[in-house]
């Protein structure tokens, strides 16, 4: 791609699920085909959630994870994007079709291979009525360095420092070339520099179309009302309700019972069940978020799971064919790269295939037979999550491993986890957004770790590998298209050689509405503008 200018509760811990008896794989499969069907469907005051039909003038979004702040610097799965974006922005966006536009910033062009000119739009203010200043956006791309555990620090090749040039411009500046920075900026989200911090910030002021009123993050749970000082046009709705409803079952319900407007991250089950009802529709888009069964690359150089070709063996223990059909339920398709293919510049490096003949023989000849192997996942990491552990852990056992499952509640401490802070573990399911439409940067943000990074546990799963991180940056900071794209492909095929996940799939964007909520652009970023719905009725 070339740059083109415009102008215009408490934490919950974990919870061990250990396999308590011999549950065959296909029984598995057909229990977790099931999950989404309905059959035993719990009422919604038995979990979290809302009750009572929204007002009027009221938007409910039930969400499938707890938003637990409306900072993106460590909170940014992609039902939180879309909340967020409402109270905070950036100077860029990455709207339909995965093209760049302006928000904050009405200029915002490169100068040369290491510049960018910006411009502020004239007239942009926060809720409190004070303006957007240059000092902001520097704070915030300070207070994003400082932050630790955040994947966005992953995506640049380098973060620009400031050069303010006027009142309401600034140069960006770069050591190297970073082509893709318009795109990259959109997940900066800009704050008041005097109340900015390192930390999740569980309050303040957003230049956004909406403002806080009540805020409840241990319970996920926030009240937006319009912004009457937002510097666009204003949002259609009075209010939006954000309620964390973990199952999808009650989710279901509430939607259907009128108390939800608007649920996301739905099994194909879900979605069939909801679809032709009155008064509800589904709408579905091709993802561009890659979820992963990824290996704790922070073994020890003796460690089975440090050697490549046992992470290989064990991949063909793996029915992925079964995994989509039946548990998944056509909701995703096996990964066939290392990124979706549905990212600007992601080529097909290979396919997992399933033997566990195979994965038996050579974990023999490697001497890694009989291999304990600890999954950890956050619950709601991906639709039918715990059916799909439960399955790998079934196909282990066929190939003699033996599989611990240790799920944790949402807003507990799996980040510490995945940092290597709170235990060891061998395979975390975990995923990985496109935030900016391009493979090269959801590439950069996980396969580009050095030992800098490392150093801070801002790597992702702890994947150095100084050959990987070299090809990445060289492609990152290729000016040139053309050559762009060709060291990019080459960067994958080296990166699916070290057979970094025991399983991926992308999943597809499935949501459903009332359909009293109209013009809800759901993206493939799986995120949509809140300030552009309406509700009629």
């Amino acid at each position: 791609m070339t740059p083109s200018p415009y102008d215009a509760p408490p934490d919950h811990g974990p919870q061990w699920e250990p396999l308590r008896r011999p549950v065959r794989r296909r029984t598995l499969l057909r229990l977790g085909a099931l999950g989404g069907t309905g059959l035993a469907l719990g009422p919604l005051s038995a979990c979290a959630g809302p009750t009572g039909a929204p007002g009027p003038g009221t938007l409910t979004l039930g969400l499938n994870r707890s938003l637990v702040s409306l900072d993106n610097k460590l909170n940014q799965f992609d039902a939180a994007v879309t909340v967020q974006r409402a109270v905070r922005q950036a100077l860029t966006g990455i709207g339909p079709g995965m093209r760049v536009r302006p928000v904050l910033a009405d200029r915002f062009a490169m100068t040369e291979p290491t510049a960018w000119s910006v411009r502020l739009r004239e007239g942009v203010r926060y809720s409190d009525g004070s303006p957007v200043t240059v000092e902001d956006v520097a704070t915030a791309l300070e207070m994003y360095v400082k932050v630790n555990g955040s994947f966005l620090l992953g995506l640049f090749p380098e973060l620009p420092t400031v050069e303010k040039t006027g009142e309401r411009t600034f140069e960006l500046h770069t050591k190297r070339p970073v082509p893709v920075l318009d795109r990259l900026m959109a997940n900066i989200h800009i704050t008041p520099a005097a109340a900015n911090r390192p930390e999740e910030l569980q309050s303040g002021v957003g230049s956004g179309p909406y403002k806080v009123i009540e805020a409840n993050s241990g319970a996920g749970e926030y009240t937006l009302a319009r912004n009457p000082r937002y510097w666009g046009r204003p949002a259609h709705i009075d209010t939006v309700r954000v309620r964390f409803v973990p199952e999808e079952s009650s989710r279901v319900i509430a939607l259907r019972s009128g108390e939800l407007d608007v649920v996301d991250t739905l099994t194909p089950d879900s979605a069939e069940q909801l679809t032709g009802l009155p008064g509800v529709t589904v709408e579905e888009t091709a993802g561009v978020r890659i979820s992963q069964l990824f290996y704790n690359f922070r073994k020890p150089g003796d460690h089975p799971l440090a050697d490549a070709r046992v992470r290989r063996a064990l991949t063909y223990a793996i029915d992925g064919e079964a995994l989509v059909k039946d548990v998944l339920t056509g909701s995703a398709e096996a990964a066939e790269g290392v990124v979706p293919l549905a990212l600007e510049g992601a080529v097909r490096t290979g396919a997992y295939s399933y033997d566990p003949r195979r994965a038996r023989a050579q974990l023999k000849r490697l001497g890694a037979e009989g291999l304990r192997i600890r999954v950890i996942w956050e619950s709601g990491e991906f639709a039918a999550d715990n059916s799909v552990m439960e399955a790998v852990a079934d196909m282990f056992r066929d190939i003699g491993v033996r599989a611990s499952l240790l799920q944790f509640e949402p807003g507990g401490d799996i980040l510490k986890w995945r940092q290597g802070r709170g235990g060891d573990w061998d395979v975390i399911g975990n995923g990985f957004p496109g935030t900016t439409g391009q493979a090269l940067t959801s590439l950069q943000g996980m396969y580009g770790g050095t030992p800098e990074r490392e150093r801070t546990r801002d790597t992702y799963m702890g994947y150095v590998i100084p050959d990987i991180q070299r090809r990445l940056e060289d492609a990152a900071t290729e000016t040139d298209a053309a050559s762009r794209d060709r060291k990019l492909a080459a960067a994958q095929h080296a990166v699916w050689n070290t057979w970094p996940s025991l399983w991926a799939f992308a999943p597809k964007t499935l949501l459903a509405r009332r359909e009293r909520v109209r013009d809800l652009g759901l993206l493939q970023l799986n995120s949509y503008d809140l300030s552009a719905v309406r509700l009629e009725g």
